[in-house]
């Protein structure tokens, strides 16, 4: 009985409000996890912005933007990896799903999925520091006395560190006691560096770790364009300022008023030690 605009109207009504629930469906189902990571498949690679669409739970596909990928990564239609769902909200045009494989809770996440004394509570995940892609620090301590919290991360053999190292594309990942000593804490986030003497200074414009290192040992205490030297420093909250053995012997005896320097390295390395 009715007419052609009347009929088209109710058909435009109808189809509008079954697009407002199936988006309203689509938030509800992800809302509730955020801060939970999920298997997603590949379904399309835009080769112009690097955006990547997710197909999630089969059904609902996400688009994944480039600065949430791991740089390094190669992703291929079909391909299933771990994504961590970092916000949902509603918008005009929809839910927003926010997705990302370099956050870095992503590694907390899958640390608790693949470490049992992790997910059990025995061993705590205290600070995470990541560059997706590259390289990570986690700092672990045990809830339970005789537990090693390192070897318990590590696994066998490094099977279990290996597996998130996987799914993360060769992220190389490096697990250090925390401590609640900060000189102590400083050290152990320094390595595979070996650390003679960490002096703490605490100013108005921050906190300042002068750390003091074998000679030999300098580049690696710093890394890779730094690498190793910022991710410490985000690791435990204060800035690092690394020092070799050598020069900081030197600028001791300045210090005290000894312009002469020690004539070999020896005299010197042991001046430092005995200054510091």
């Amino acid at each position: 009985d009715f007419g052609r605009i009347a009929a088209q109207t109710a058909k435009q009504v109808i189809l509008q409000r079954i697009r407002e629930a199936e988006r309203d469906t689509v938030f509800e189902n992800f809302a509730h996890k955020v801060g939970e990571i999920l298997t997603a498949q590949v379904r399309s690679v835009d080769t112009a912005s690097g955006a990547v669409t997710l197909l999630l739970d089969d059904k609902h596909e996400i688009l994944m933007m480039k600065e949430d990928q791991i740089g390094a990564e190669k992703l291929r239609r079909g391909d299933y990896l771990k994504v961590y769902v970092v916000d949902v909200h509603k918008s005009n045009r929809g839910p927003v799903i926010k997705l990302s494989r370099t956050h870095r809770n992503l590694l907390r996440r899958l640390m608790e999925q693949e470490i049992p004394e992790v997910r059990d509570g025995i061993v705590e995940i205290k600070s995470i520091a990541r560059e997706p892609g590259a390289r990570s620090k986690a700092a672990v301590v045990a809830t339970v006395p005789g537990v090693d919290p390192v070897g318990s991360c590590v696994g066998m053999r490094g099977l279990r560190i290996q597996n998130i190292v996987n799914e993360l594309a060769g992220e190389k990942i490096d697990v250090i006691e925390w401590s609640a000593d900060a000189a102590t804490f400083i050290a152990n986030a320094l390595s595979p560096a070996k650390v003679l003497n960490v002096i703490l200074e605490e100013r108005d414009d921050g906190r300042t770790a002068t750390v003091i290192v074998p000679d030999r040992q300098l580049s690696l205490a710093i890394g890779k364009e730094g690498q190793n030297a910022r991710l410490a420093a985000r690791l435990t909250g204060w800035r690092i300022d690394i020092k070799p053995a050598s020069a900081a012997a030197v600028e001791a005896f300045r210090s005290i008023g000894l312009d002469d320097e020690p004539e070999s390295e020896e005299d010197l390395l042991r001046a430092a030690e005995a200054l510091l």
